[in-house]
């Protein structure tokens, strides 16, 4: 065989494997979530059509409006809080830690909850939040509250606290690695020149880091507008996001075409965001260059 045609072979071999493996397990599911979110619901069975009737139940209806607006916010406001507690310990495990072996346990540290059930950790912040939790007893102990209270659970709050603490180690691994690859003479260039340390942080460390920054808001703001476990654990009643919805469509309501739709809307959004987040990477790169 001639290296020409081995080569071809080779090339070809490569890009059928993962787009065969791609079309398989992610085109071909989302082409039938978006077939059946056209059927015709005549329970118990879901008649193939073509008709934007599910579609505009979800414009008319505007329970469901709220619901997307509430996941929003909750994925938002999950986003912004593993932000603030993920960049200060990645910027001091890049910047401020000298041992190697001390930067490497920490991290593990940081990411370790990746290792343990979804679950376990969720329930972890059911134990701490309800009302005989760790929280509660604390509070009586020194104190502040005589008997145990019921405000810290089942509400939105306790559902971003719950998200943020799994959802940190997706925004502190890539906002970590951009700092990491900073280079040190443009931080001591800076300090050279006089500039006060947070004018480095501002003009230099904050821009080249923006990249993790954004991949760790689309990682977090993706799987927190997706989360269902949470809502039923610690979120109450009042705090469904768009995940249980269709979950609800899916199962009891056997709704498979509404539940399609709801889906597709979703993955909009998630695909919204991933542009969005695409170009302004690229406008960021453009800028520094």
């Amino acid at each position: 065989m001639k290296p020409r045609t081995r080569r071809l072979l080779n090339f070809w071999s490569l890009f059928t494997g993962p787009a065969l493996w791609w079309g398989t397990v992610l085109l071909v599911p989302y082409l039938m979530m978006l077939a059946i979110s056209f059927y015709t619901r005549q329970f118990p069975f879901h008649v193939p059509d073509f008709q934007f009737g599910n579609y505009v139940t979800l414009i008319a209806d505007s329970q469901y409006f709220t619901v997307l607006l509430r996941s929003l916010w909750i994925a938002l406001a999950v986003s912004v809080t593993t932000f603030c507690l993920s960049y200060p310990l990645a910027y001091f495990l890049a910047f401020k830690v000298r041992s190697n072996r001390l930067r490497l346990f920490l991290y593990t540290a940081a990411i370790v909850p990746l290792w343990v059930s979804y679950l376990l950790r969720a329930y972890t912040w059911k134990t701490i939040l309800g009302s005989e939790g760790i929280l509660n007893s604390f509070l009586m102990w020194i104190g502040i509250i005589s008997e145990p209270s019921t405000i810290f659970l089942y509400n939105q709050g306790a559902m971003v606290v719950t998200m943020a603490y799994i959802f940190t180690p997706f925004m502190v691994m890539p906002i970590y690695a951009s700092l990491e690859k900073i280079p040190r003479s443009l931080i001591e260039a800076s300090k050279d020149l006089g500039a006060p340390r947070f004018t480095t942080f501002r003009k230099i460390t904050l821009p080249l880091s923006m990249p993790g920054v954004l991949a760790g808001f689309t990682f977090t703001f993706g799987l927190s507008i997706g989360d269902f476990i949470s809502p039923i654990l610690v979120g109450g009643p009042y705090s469904n996001m768009i995940a249980n919805v269709v979950a609800t469509q899916f199962g009891m309501a056997m709704n498979w075409p509404l539940g399609s739709a709801l889906g597709v809307v979703l993955l909009v959004i998630v695909l919204g965001i991933i542009t969005a987040s695409d170009k302004l990477e690229r406008i960021g790169r453009i800028n520094l260059g």
